[in-house]
């Protein structure tokens, strides 16, 4: 992946996603990231959502919070509790590239 020179480092980027995330769907659903290694980014998503229809949905927003700030992402993984009782589910993400510009797509 190549990041342009006036892109912050990718773990800055993916906590300022995730404070957007926590900005709009807090506190039916709170993003903390678990881990950033290379173009992977493990994210743990806790809250009342859980108990909704449409639960992968609130995961695979934060690929859309990502693109928000120039970066094209894609949902590898949702890992759920053993206990479905439990809220929470973990979302794998990949970084696929970034815009720089508008219409170009870098990787």
């Amino acid at each position: 992946m190549r990041l342009g020179r006036d892109r912050a480092p990718i773990r800055e980027i993916v906590e300022k996603a995730a404070e957007m995330y926590n900005k709009y769907r807090a506190p039916e659903a709170i993003a903390e990231i678990v881990e950033v290694k290379d173009d992977h980014i493990i994210v743990k998503f806790d809250g009342s959502f859980c108990r909704t229809c449409g639960i992968n949905d609130w995961v695979e927003d934060f690929k859309y919070v990502l693109e928000d700030l120039g970066y094209e992402a894609e949902l590898v993984e949702i890992i759920e509790p053993e206990d479905m009782n439990e809220e929470w589910r973990i979302g794998v993400f990949r970084i696929l590239g970034t815009h720089e510009k508008r219409g170009q797509f870098h990787t």
